[in-house]
């Protein structure tokens, strides 16, 4: 990464700058903890990938903010690629189930729950294998949640965006908005039950002075020898 932020305007596309690239993308598509690459397709030579090195630029844009599906068009597509680019298939593909389900988790902005059957059509799983990949993928880091085998959903807590645009701006200034409405509605709620507490406890001081004056009153009138009964009261 170092080395190729050295790289500025017509050295970016390089036959050394071009190695660099490549290598550093190999060594991020591998790796079992990188799932984020934007500081990667930020970089100068990265970005003259897209002249020189289209392929490899392509995987980038897969594993960056597109889904399994892609992922697998591209595989039949460039089925020599990967050997000679000296990539693990396999472990792409693991990977890409991950980030695929990020982005699943990432999608349900409303209701915050994704069915099992949904989880297994876009991970390309059979829906008995759903809980081991969500649990791999919480522990990748990817998303946070519950799993609820009772209702076959799973219940996001928190997500990853693999990307962050346009529309995921909106989705949460509309969810921010919402939060204001129900700390608002809270608020008032809050606000309705103090002031009924301290009608209430006027109330009872109130009667309290009454039963207190009545009490007073009676003793009064029955004199000093009168005995006078106040338990009803």
């Amino acid at each position: 990464m170092k080395a190729l932020r050295t790289f500025d305007g017509e050295e970016a596309s390089t036959e050394e700058a071009q190695k660099l690239s490549t290598r550093a993308l190999r060594v991020a598509f591998l790796s079992p903890t990188q799932y984020d690459f934007h500081d990667l397709t930020s970089l100068g030579p990265i970005q003259a990938l897209n002249d020189v090195q289209p392929v490899w630029a392509e995987l980038l844009d897969i594993l960056s903010e597109k889904e399994l599906e892609d992922y697998n068009d591209f595989r039949d597509e460039n089925e020599d690629f990967f050997e000679k680019a000296g990539l693990d298939n396999s472990k792409l593909h693991r990977k890409m189930r991950l980030l695929t389900m990020a982005s699943l988790c990432a999608s349900q902005s409303s209701t915050r729950e994704v069915e099992y059957k949904q989880i297994a059509k876009a991970l390309q799983v059979p829906q008995e294998e759903v809980e081991t990949w969500v649990i791999d993928v919480i522990r990748a880091g990817l998303v946070e949640g519950k799993l609820s085998q009772q209702n076959k959903t799973f219940l996001v807590h928190k997500t990853t965006y693999r990307v962050f645009g346009e529309k995921q701006w909106r989705e949460l200034a509309t969810r921010i908005e919402n939060w204001k409405g129900v700390l608002k509605q809270s608020r008032e709620i809050i606000s309705r039950e103090r002031q009924a507490a301290e009608s209430q406890k006027q109330r009872d001081l109130e009667d309290a002075d009454r039963k207190v004056a009545g009490m007073g009153a009676g003793r009064r009138q029955g004199g000093p020898n009168r005995e006078v009964d106040v338990g009803a009261d």
